[in-house]
């Protein structure tokens, strides 16, 4: 199945059609909503994807994370929609400080209220659907979130996707020394501080020009290509807290990273994986491929995502 990534144009990632014809066009269901954290007073946004005939089955529920410089909306969802043409249902949320969720924009000073919106909004569509297998999805940052999830509601889950996640971020995206060893200190001084002598992150996670054009053209558009310190910090800590704790992961792993990867290390990935507990454990470098499949020729991109979608269609019909 192509990924619908080939529909889009640098200006849409809808191509000449609008969201709306888009769906009906893929025969998906898609329904967006606002959950309220009540202890940070934020609305956090969330949506959801499905076939549209009501006579086919679902295989499945997939919760879906993004990066650090995405959102649920713009191109995430398209890899969203190819999910949900498989049979599953497909849910996800913008993570605070990213689309159209409250908080400042680009700002992941504690990742714990982050694991906290996740979990909430994933247990809510759990219980609404507890016969289907689950799996989590999450990208980049958001396969770390979504470790964290996981380690947070071991029983609730059925497998776990890792797309170029960050379990250690990479030598070459890292500030240099000894800018890395005052980092703890300019996130106390100047937290909001972008660190902007590191690479751009458009640049460095989508490789095919047009696509990272289509990113900035979002109109949610993080505006984030250089985190804060502060941020820059806490991503730094999430990374060896995930290294740490890896050995706590035991339900069916896949783990696909860019043999490439110039944002997120493949050897951190790598290590990662080998450290599951799982029984059912799967690790793909992709050759040639950089951060984000979305952003790869189409040859790399088919592969990787072909990967991926008879990954989640096998073990969804596992008994």
């Amino acid at each position: 199945m192509a990924h619908p990534i080939s529909e889009a144009s640098k200006k849409s990632p809808f191509g000449n059609l609008t969201q709306r014809d888009f769906y009906q066009k893929h025969q998906i269901l898609h329904h967006e909503s606002f959950m309220l954290n009540d202890k940070h007073d934020m609305k956090i946004f969330t949506q959801s994807w499905r076939p549209a005939s009501p006579s086919t089955p679902l295989l499945g529920l997939v919760a879906m994370i993004h990066g650090y410089i995405s959102e649920s909306s713009w191109i995430f969802q398209l890899t969203a929609v190819a999910i949900a043409k498989l049979g599953f249902l497909v849910c996800a949320l913008d993570l605070r400080g990213h689309g159209r969720s409250d908080g400042r924009r680009g700002h992941v000073t504690s990742i714990g209220p982050v694991v906290d919106d996740c979990a909430r909004h994933f247990d809510s569509v759990l219980s609404a659907h507890p016969h289907l297998p689950a799996f989590l999805y999450g990208e980049s940052l958001g396969g770390a979130v979504a470790i964290l999830v996981y380690l947070r509601q071991k029983a609730r889950w059925s497998g776990l996707v890792l797309h170029g996640a960050m379990c250690g971020v990479s030598a070459r995206f890292k500030p240099p020394w000894p800018l890395e060893e005052c980092l703890p200190l300019a996130a106390l001084v100047a937290p909001r501080w972008r660190v902007v002598v590191t690479a751009s992150l458009v640049r460095k996670s989508y490789k095919e020009k047009w696509v990272r054009e289509l990113v900035r053209r979002n109109p949610r558009a993080q505006r984030c290509e250089h985190p804060p310190a502060a941020t820059a910090v806490e991503l730094l800590r999430v990374s060896e807290e995930v290294k740490r704790r890896c050995g706590e992961v035991a339900l069916p792993l896949l783990v696909v990273h860019g043999e490439k990867d110039p944002v997120c290390d493949a050897e951190s990935a790598e290590m990662v994986y080998e450290r599951a507990a799982s029984e059912d454990k799967t690790l793909r470098i992709v050759p040639g491929m950089g951060h984000q499949l979305i952003g790869e020729p189409t040859e790399i991109l088919e592969l990787g995502f072909g990967i991926i979608f008879s990954w989640l269609e096998d073990r969804a019909k596992r008994p």
